[in-house]
C-alpha cells in the first residue's frame, strides 16, 4: 500500500500541471479570439465607412450629372423620363 500513496500524488501532481496547462492555452486562444474579433469589428466600421462616402460621393454626383443633362437636353431628358415612366407602368398591368 505505501507504494501507492506516491503513484497517487505523482498523478494528481500530474493531472494539476496538465489541467493548469489546459486552462493556460484556453487563456491564451479565448485572448487570441477576442484580438480577431477587435480586428474584424474595427475593419467591418472603415469598410462601412468608406461605403457610405463612396454612395454619398456617387449620389451628389449623379445628381449633377442629371441637373446638367436636363438643363442641356430638357427634351431629350423628357422623353428619357417618359419611357421609363411607361416601363414602370407596364411592370404593374398583368400580362
Amino acid at each position: 500500500m505505501p507504494e501507492s500513496r506516491p503513484q497517487n500524488a505523482d498523478f494528481n501532481r500530474a493531472f494539476s500541471d496538465a489541467k493548469r496547462q489546459a486552462s493556460n492555452a484556453a487563456g491564451e486562444a479565448s485572448d487570441a479570439a477576442q484580438d480577431l474579433h477587435d480586428q474584424a469589428r474595427d475593419s467591418a466600421g472603415r469598410v462601412a465607412d468608406a461605403t457610405v462616402k463612396a454612395a454619398s460621393n456617387t449620389a451628389g454626383s449623379l445628381e449633377d450629372a442629371l441637373r446638367r443633362t436636363i438643363k442641356t437636353q430638357p427634351f431629350t431628358a423628357l422623353a428619357i423620363a417618359l419611357g421609363i415612366g411607361w416601363l414602370f407602368g407596364r411592370m404593374h398591368r398583368p400580362i
